[in-house]
């Protein structure tokens, strides 16, 4: 059992430069009462991604964060999700 840690220097390439890979946010503590209110949701209630997902490690994000997530699609223009660090 051990520990491990990845330091944002691990990955040889940079990670949002890859294709399949969307912008990834962290938001402020207004941005995510702003879209808590706008959703009528708490920010636990949003989908989950791990704290320690590559993209929640390299951005700096911890348990308890909002991420936004922007997607572009050729046939939908561009899409905004968010999800909860756990």
């Amino acid at each position: 059992m051990g520990i491990e840690l990845i330091p944002p220097s691990l990955p040889a390439f940079d990670i949002f430069q890859h294709a399949l890979v969307p912008l990834h946010e962290l938001l402020t503590k207004e941005e995510r009462d702003e879209i808590s209110e706008k959703y009528h949701a708490s920010p636990y209630q949003f989908p989950w991604i791990k704290a320690t997902d590559p993209i929640s490690i390299i951005i700096g994000a911890k348990a308890g964060d909002v991420l936004r997530i922007v997607q572009k699609s050729e046939t939908a223009g561009k899409y905004e999700g968010y999800r909860y660090v756990v």
